[in-house]
């Protein structure tokens, strides 16, 4: 079968074939018809330090995507050959505390998926059964391709309770984008986005946001007086991982306000903690989705919603068959893009 590998320790990636994956007696196999194109993936291709401390080589990169399932294992239950399915690529172990107590997405033994093993970037992918999300039949296959990144936007925008409040999130990439669609379809009363790309910022515009900010020209002390706000935003969805984000954001937080913090930076910051004391501000980090509620979560507001199910949508900018795959990592790196989709189904 054709897949994206890093075939070796350093920058680059191959199309190759290598051997179809067999399927254990716990697993699935799944035929990959789209998949989305990630920062990390991008990290991989890139084979900066972070990569090259994490990836052993070879291995298939990859992990948003949907397919059909063509194989389950003789111990799965609950799927079956024809289904279409999404796929949680945190894997996990199961034994560890976390786990036992039903809180998997904090597993302190997770592996990712086109990670730490072979990924979905391939004609066909295998994972554990329990890692499955059997998707409905009408589903758009491009928004299943997404289900993973969406996860990661709805973890974060859900964390506290957004109704009536005034929202600021830092970062307009792709999550940060889907952030907004998600706060405005659950009652923020202001959604305010900022980041220093006008291309990115329209699209949080199309998605509902109220005001778009480039911090390039802009504070965001501006946008609290253009919106009438008096004693400063409410929530806080930190989505750049870059310092100065964080610093303006902590500065416009009312007193008592929650933070979500997604973003990852590339190095360690200092973070005015007279601030978050003295304002009462909760920190809380967030990694990856809860599963599986955070899924339950969006497949509800996908299926409930067609004007949210269209604003996920107008995220996907662009679109590529998987051959194709060098001119989406470009498109992907120069950041002038929403969501990239690779399309398997082709060859």
């Amino acid at each position: 079968m054709r897949a994206l590998v890093k075939t070796e320790a350093g920058p680059g990636l191959k199309m190759i074939e290598v051997p179809e994956p067999g399927c254990g007696p716990d697993q699935v196999k799944i035929q990959v018809l789209r998949a989305g194109l990630c920062g990390t993936d991008l990290h991989l291709e890139a084979w900066d330090d972070w990569a090259a401390s994490t990836v052993v080589a070879p291995l298939t990169i990859g992990h948003e995507f949907y397919g059909e399932v063509v194989e389950v294992g003789a111990e799965v239950t609950g799927i079956r050959p024809g289904d279409r399915a999404s796929g949680e690529g945190h894997i996990v172990c199961g034994r560890c505390r976390n786990c036992r107590a039903g809180r998997r997405h904090v597993c302190i033994n997770t592996i990712g998926l086109g990670v730490n093993t072979n990924g979905a970037f391939a004609d066909y992918v295998v994972l554990p059964a329990a890692n499955v999300w059997v998707q409905p039949e009408a589903i758009d296959p491009e928004l299943g391709a997404i289900f993973d990144p969406l996860g990661n936007a709805t973890h974060t925008a859900l964390q506290w309770p957004v109704v009536g409040e005034d929202v600021l999130i830092t970062g307009a990439g792709p999550i940060g984008v889907l952030a907004a669609a998600i706060v405005r379809h659950a009652g923020a009363k202001h959604v305010v986005v900022t980041d220093i790309s006008d291309y990115r910022l329209g699209l949080a515009r199309a998605v509902g946001a109220d005001l778009c900010v480039n911090v390039a020209a802009t504070r965001i002390a501006d946008a609290q007086r253009d919106l009438g706000l008096r004693e400063g935003f409410d929530i806080g969805l930190e989505m750049s991982g870059a310092p100065s984000a964080v610093t303006e954001m902590l500065a416009n937080l009312n007193h008592g306000a929650k933070v979500a913090m997604l973003g990852l930076p590339k190095d360690p910051y200092p973070i005015d903690w007279g601030r978050v004391i003295t304002h009462m501000i909760t920190i809380k980090g967030i990694y990856g989705r809860e599963m599986f509620e955070t899924w339950y979560l969006m497949s509800s507001m996908l299926a409930t919603s067609t004007a949210f199910a269209d604003a996920v949508r107008s995220v996907i900018t662009h679109r590529f068959a998987a051959q194709d795959w060098r001119q989406a990592f470009e498109v992907a790196r120069a950041g002038e893009c929403g969501k990239v989709i690779l399309d398997w189904s082709v060859s």
